[in-house]
């Protein structure tokens, strides 16, 4: 097949401060605050009023090892030098002060394609259903039929990134789900939602730590490849 391949930049910067996963909005919230208002829109995806920047996110606020963490990717990389050169790390998160220390910062570029082979992922707390899709997920009775439905979905998730990030997928993207968790239920922006812990194969490269799904910018949907061992 005809291979089309996007190398994109990433940045990770891990931090040495600890969080819980329900305190991502907050340091998310104290990220973009202590920018003391002139945050860029990539932090933060509002242009104002009712409007908001509804492609991939480029700046994701993530919980790695227990530890708070920003992932940067394509455009976002330029822009995260505007919350690093401020220096201004000392974070409220609700009611606890917290004063980041950058453990590492971790510049890439990956290469985006899809291969011959497969490769293995795991994806955590991965949010598939909106309010259309959930109605037609659980009138699904067969698992068989709920996996495949998952898996189209975890598809178009995949899709949506390669879009946001300029990435024409001319060949068929495959995807199989190995294990899937029972739906557990989470909230998110105050709104009730169903999450799912999951490993799978496809056959696209994907970046270590990027979303799929909603609210990837805050830490749900996130990625992680599989190596055998």
């Amino acid at each position: 097949m005809s291979v089309i391949e996007k190398r994109v930049r990433i940045f990770l910067v891990k931090f040495k401060n600890e969080i819980s996963f329900n305190e991502i909005p907050q340091y998310r919230g104290a990220v973009i605050n202590s920018m003391k208002g002139e945050a860029e829109i990539l932090y933060h995806n509002h242009k104002g009023g009712d409007e908001y920047r509804y492609s991939y996110p480029l700046i994701q606020y993530k919980r790695i090892h227990k530890k708070a963490a920003i992932f940067s990717i394509g455009e976002g990389v330029d822009a995260i030098g505007q919350f690093l050169s401020c220096q201004n790390f000392n974070l409220k998160l609700a009611n606890r002060q917290m004063q980041l220390e950058i453990e590492s910062v971790s510049p890439k570029t990956y290469v985006v394609q899809v291969w011959d082979s497969e490769f293995k992922y795991r994806i955590r707390n991965w949010l598939p259903l909106n309010t259309e899709n959930y109605k037609k997920y659980i009138q699904l009775e067969a698992i068989s039929d709920k996996v495949i439905f998952l898996e189209k979905i975890l598809i178009g998730n995949i899709l949506s990134f390669a879009k946001g990030m300029g990435i024409d997928i001319q060949n068929e993207i495959s995807c199989k789900m190995i294990t899937i968790s029972e739906p557990k239920p989470i909230k998110a922006k105050d709104v009730k939602m169903m999450a799912f812990d999951a490993e799978f194969k496809t056959n696209i490269s994907l970046p270590d730590y990027m979303g799929l799904g909603k609210h990837a910018s805050l830490g749900f949907g996130t990625v992680v490849r599989e190596y055998n061992k």
